[in-house]
């Protein structure tokens, strides 16, 4: 397609605001703890609205896209639905007790608490798979934003993607955490807009060809109307609901940008009030985001599903919106990839920064705030580096599709169960070798999976994590009941803390 002047100067005004944004954020930056969490005072909603905006990225828009195309509606349920219901439970169970840890320790990446609840070994373990697990994540995001320009620019892919890649380094290096939560708010905005626009733009165009929102439904083959696909594979039922448990334990901060937007909130009701807006905005934004995309075979009828992931979405904005629209749908989806990808570096250099060099240079524990800034950054550059060469080689790793849904959700429970579990008393018997133990197992099925072992999709997906469940739920019944494992002070102390409401207010 080809994109108007007015599109093009669209996206420059969008990120001129961006980048204004992360020099205006710069004076609120002082400290690493500015830099990584906000200084822990980031209100419920632009918590909410971050967190639910972190969850979207160019991957939607060409993953799902080519899904929503051949499969219909099932992805609203196995992926909006899911992840609503998932954040509800959340806001209950796990949410509010990350702004509790960082009030009891004074913690500034997701990970940082391991080293007192089991060791330093079980930390450098979940902190080096969870950056490995993140390289895929992001650097499928950078694949898809290439995708994208090429669709609405006709970019060379590889461009794209360095292009896409550089230019997030400029704001989230400058600002931090706050550049990256309010760029959430601003493209959130901008993502309404546009998305609406397109909405009523296909149902008004739908409209002059007799058909309406509920009679659109009724054209679609019956496959694409069902809530559910058939069989055992991607969106059946069983599939559904295992997805679930990948979606609970990744939104509740086994993805850790995620956590971050839960640990910068001053307290736990505000935490909570964070994990209820972004339950409530992944009900109903999806639902609207995806009926253009549900609609194409009726506009765009005889696409193959790779056809759809490569041009569906901009093939959509080019026959509904008016110029100027275009590239403001644009700057939205672009915003999204940037959005996720910067918070992800964001939370990755906080990790590297506070919990992997330190282990190997002490000295780095005890930084000035200048140098600790320094580190952060360098830390930044470093990271979105590897991810840009994981985004080329996407082919290599089985596509976008293929690293977001097979290697991401493979990968990310073994990392997430002692992370999110050490947080719970239930659990508080288990242990560091509980915690290694089960990494290693879920891990070690997931290799067995790649190197040959045929499963079910289904069961191919919940292998990993249902392992490192099962294996760190039986090492902690052992440690309690069979060998007597005696829960050291300072975690019964912990465990404590954690479970006290309002904490923010007692520590005052």
């Amino acid at each position: 397609m080809t994109m108007h002047w007015l599109d093009y100067a669209m996206v420059a005004l969008f990120f001129i605001v961006m980048v204004f944004i992360g020099l205006k954020s710069l004076n609120s930056v002082k400290s690493s703890e500015d830099f990584f969490v906000g200084g822990g005072k980031i209100p419920w909603w632009l918590s909410g609205i971050s967190h639910h905006v972190s969850g979207y990225s160019g991957v939607v828009f060409v993953a799902y896209a080519g899904i929503a195309y051949t499969h219909g509606i099932s992805i609203y349920f196995w992926w909006g639905v899911n992840i609503a219901v998932a954040m509800a439970l959340s806001a209950i169970i796990i949410a509010p007790r990350w702004p509790r840890l960082r009030r009891t320790l004074g913690i500034q990446s997701p990970t940082e608490y391991l080293r007192m609840r089991y060791n330093t070994s079980a930390q450098l373990i979940v902190a080096i798979s969870g950056i490995v697990v993140k390289l895929l994540d992001v650097g499928a995001k950078w694949a898809s934003m290439g995708i994208l320009l090429y669709g609405f620019t006709g970019l060379p892919i590889w461009l794209g993607i360095v292009v896409s890649s550089l230019v997030s380094l400029v704001y989230i290096s400058i600002g931090g955490l706050v550049a990256d939560l309010w760029t959430d708010f601003a493209q959130f905005v901008v993502q309404v807009v546009a998305g609406l626009a397109l909405f009523f733009g296909v149902l008004l165009q739908l409209g002059a060809r007799g058909l309406n929102f509920f009679t659109v439904f009724s054209q679609l083959p019956d496959a694409n109307t069902a809530i559910f696909n058939a069989g055992r594979g991607q969106g059946s039922l069983s599939w559904t609901l295992l997805y679930f448990f990948v979606i609970f334990f990744s939104y509740s901060g086994g993805t850790w940008n995620l956590a971050a937007r839960f640990i910068a909130t001053p307290d736990d009701k505000q935490a909570k009030n964070a994990a209820l807006l972004s339950s409530a905005l992944y009900l109903v934004w999806p639902f609207i985001l995806f009926f253009p995309m549900w609609a194409g075979p009726l506009i765009f009828p005889g696409l193959t599903r790779g056809e759809a992931e490569a041009n569906l979405y901009a093939m959509l904005t080019n026959e509904f919106l008016p110029v100027g629209m275009i590239g403001l749908v644009l700057a939205s989806m672009f915003a999204n990839t940037l959005s996720m990808c910067t918070s992800d570096a964001n939370t990755i250099s906080a990790v590297l920064t506070r919990d992997v060099l330190p282990i190997f240079k002490p000295e780095l524990r005890n930084l000035t705030e200048k140098k600790s800034l320094y580190y952060a950054r360098a830390t930044t550059i470093a990271f979105t580096s590897l991810t840009i060469l994981v985004a080329l080689f996407r082919d290599q790793l089985g596509g976008v599709s293929g690293l977001i849904l097979t290697w991401f959700a493979a990968l990310l429970g073994p990392t997430a169960i002692p992370l999110l579990f050490g947080l719970l008393p239930q659990f508080k018997y288990a242990d560091a070798k509980a915690a290694i133990a089960s990494m290693i197992g879920g891990l070690g099925v997931f290799v067995m999976t790649k190197m040959g072992l045929q499963l079910e999709a289904d069961i191919a997906l919940i292998a990993p994590l249902a392992t490192s469940f099962i294996i760190f739920g039986g090492m902690t019944l052992l440690n309690k009941y069979v060998l007597g494992y005696k829960v050291p002070d300072e975690i019964e102390q912990l465990m404590t803390e954690l479970g006290k409401e309002d904490l923010a207010k007692e520590l005052n």
